[in-house]
């Protein structure tokens, strides 16, 4: 009977694949590397490969998607198989069906996790991560359509006294990774067309960029003064603050240089 095993590369370069996954890597029959659903700019496939000691594969969304693993999945049956994924195996990828697919065929399955962005941009923020409600990925506008889910979402969650957490849209094959810019000039016009008041130039947002890197950038202030920054490449993450604790307050001015003013945003 064939095993499958998730390896979570982690967030910055082949440096935050753990013991673990390195082990499992060196010892499987076949390697797998997927990069469409979050990008690692930093990644050096060439060193990844010198590290785990074998030839790795890259997979397509194609390949997952439409093709629906078969490939992985004819390795797996015949011995020990690893994908390796950005950040942790199943946070905000698709690959739950692969992992059921692969059950269903009799090839056992597990993962080895990674560190992700959910629990790095909330860590690198200061902010504490039981006050955050639902997450949103802002998607790239299609057709001069701008999406009102997210502002809607950061609505409801602030209504709960809950910050939110926006990932942002990544189109690998395309090479496009939208920005904390282009974010938030999508935020903004959505904001005029919904004028639900969720997004504003004087809201309060928190920007990490290079998060699981050894220089990772935190900033925090205003959507206007946000958008003036300079992050680097991405991939970027937003978090929109509710009301805050002291503690947080005094975080964001410490760790993300934000002005003074964040003090009124107390509870």
């Amino acid at each position: 009977m064939g095993l499958l095993v998730f390896v979570g590369l982690g967030l910055h370069d082949e440096k935050g694949l753990t013991l673990r996954g390195l082990e499992l890597a060196r010892r499987a029959d076949a390697v797998f590397l997927e990069l469409y659903t979050n990008p690692m700019p930093n990644l050096r496939l060439e060193q990844l490969r010198r590290l785990v000691g074998r030839p790795i594969k890259l997979v397509s969304r194609k390949m997952m998607e439409e093709e629906e693993g078969k490939q992985i999945l004819k390795e797996a049956e015949k011995g020990l198989t690893v994908l390796l994924v950005p950040g942790d195996p199943f946070i905000a990828t698709t690959h739950i069906d692969l992992r059921i697919r692969a059950e269903k065929m009799g090839i056992k399955t597990s993962v080895v996790h990674g560190p992700s962005i959910i629990s790095a941009a909330i860590s690198l923020s200061g902010l504490q991560n039981y006050r955050f409600g639902r997450t949103v990925t802002i998607p790239y506008p299609e057709m001069e359509s701008y999406p009102e889910t997210p502002l809607r979402v950061i609505l409801e969650n602030r209504g709960r006294d809950l910050h939110t957490l926006c990932l942002l849209d990544v189109k690998a094959e395309e090479r496009r990774y939208m920005t904390v810019r282009d974010t938030l000039e999508v935020l903004l016009r959505a904001e005029e067309k919904a004028k639900v008041g969720a997004v504003g130039l004087n809201t309060l947002v928190v920007a990490v960029a290079s998060a699981g890197s050894p220089n990772p950038i935190v900033r925090a202030g205003s959507v206007g003064e946000i958008m003036g920054e300079d992050l680097g490449q991405p991939p970027h993450t937003l978090i929109f603050p509710a009301s805050l604790h002291f503690m947080e307050a005094e975080a964001l001015i410490t760790l993300a240089g934000a002005p003074e003013w964040v003090r009124g945003w107390l509870k």
